[in-house]
């Protein structure tokens, strides 16, 4: 895709949890930019009351990101619809904290199963369709949380890691057939995925909107990973280069070892009791 003249004007873009947070201000930024959106969500009604809102031409539908023949089914029922995707973007995920030793095999399988198989599941179906065709995006929304190992998410961590070495991997595979793979990879957001967080020094709420912008604007641009804030490399990459004690230190000196653990417990369970079912 070129720079300089790719436009999202037409294009038919499907977005994974698509009904909240980060997927609605993307479906936004994206209709403005004048993108056709399939907004997927758990929650069918929730993703059909979005795509009314974003206005005629566009459509709402409900997936389970976790079950291969449901995306399979959306993605028939989009390209029936709308026209053959040019872009998806794997953005429905879960964050369900505690001590990992604390964690029940239910939340680490469904935080895997949504974070991660759902990213699996989504870019088979796309590489399958978009390949044939020459053309094509893949957007995984990551984390920061793939790039650092914090403490309270350890199973989501390993999530987000996983969907950052997937799409280093199929990018490289798909070199030179005209399907371009985006990770995006942002701190911690004000949804309510991201509701009571607690703070690292230094480090602000980032707003869905200025998310959903820069997805668009790495869409347009081809890029290949997106960093959110967009100084965070200009910080991380010099601590990577650290040994493990140097990156703990500074993770601690940061206070960004309690962002996950120090965190507001009555706003995170009015989100986890809901994460993952049809009403979110």
């Amino acid at each position: 895709m070129s720079e300089q003249t790719y436009s999202l004007n037409g294009k038919i873009v499907a977005i994974t949890g698509g009904a909240g947070g980060i997927g609605m201000a993307t479906s936004r930024a994206l209709s403005r930019a004048g993108a056709k959106v399939s907004i997927g969500d758990l929650n069918h009604a929730a993703a059909e009351e979005a795509a009314d809102s974003l206005g005629h031409g566009n459509l709402g539908g409900r997936v389970d990101v976790t079950d291969a023949e449901s995306f399979e089914a959306w993605i028939e029922r989009t390209e029936a619809e709308m026209g053959p995707i040019d872009v998806l973007i794997n953005n429905a995920g879960v964050m369900i904290l505690g001590a990992f030793e604390e964690e029940s095999d239910d939340v680490a399988a469904l935080t895997i199963a949504v974070n991660l198989t759902g990213v699996i599941n989504g870019s088979k179906i796309a590489i399958r369709r978009m390949k044939p065709r020459g053309r094509g995006r893949i957007v995984n929304i990551a984390s920061q949380a793939g790039k650092a190992g914090f403490p309270g998410g350890a199973t989501y961590c390993a999530t987000k890691f996983a969907v950052v070495g997937l799409s280093d991997a199929i990018r490289n595979e798909l070199h030179g057939t005209g399907v371009g793979v985006t990770t995006v990879m942002p701190g911690p957001v004000e949804t309510e995925l991201g509701a009571g967080l607690g703070k690292a020094r230094g480090v602000e709420l980032l707003k869905p909107e200025e998310v959903a912008d820069s997805i668009v604007r790495a869409i347009a641009k081809g890029e290949s990973e997106v960093f959110l804030p967009r100084i965070t490399p200009l910080i991380t990459k010099p601590i990577s280069l650290l040994p493990a004690k140097g990156r703990d230190f500074v993770l601690r000196a940061m206070n960004a070892d309690k962002v996950l653990t120090d965190v507001d417990g009555k706003r995170r369970a009015e989100y986890e009791k809901n994460a993952g079912t049809p009403g979110v």
